[in-house]
């Protein structure tokens, strides 16, 4: 394996392990917060994703 490819198997481990902690933690909040999220426009989740998707990046550039 490559140093690029362990990289981005670390980048998808750290990824796994926030997106899991919390259905771990509060399974009952985030039941509701997926529920709320179901309803939203798609637009406004397509929004939503840019944002994220801006801040990761600026994040990373700002580390790299």
């Amino acid at each position: 394996m490559t140093m690029s490819d362990n990289l981005f198997i670390v980048a998808l481990a750290i990824a796994l392990i926030l997106e899991g902690i919390g259905p771990l933690l509060f399974p009952n909040a985030w039941q509701r917060y997926l529920k709320q999220i179901s309803v939203l426009e798609p637009s406004h989740m397509r929004r939503m994703g840019g944002v994220l998707v801006t801040i990761g990046a600026v994040c990373l550039w700002y580390l790299l």
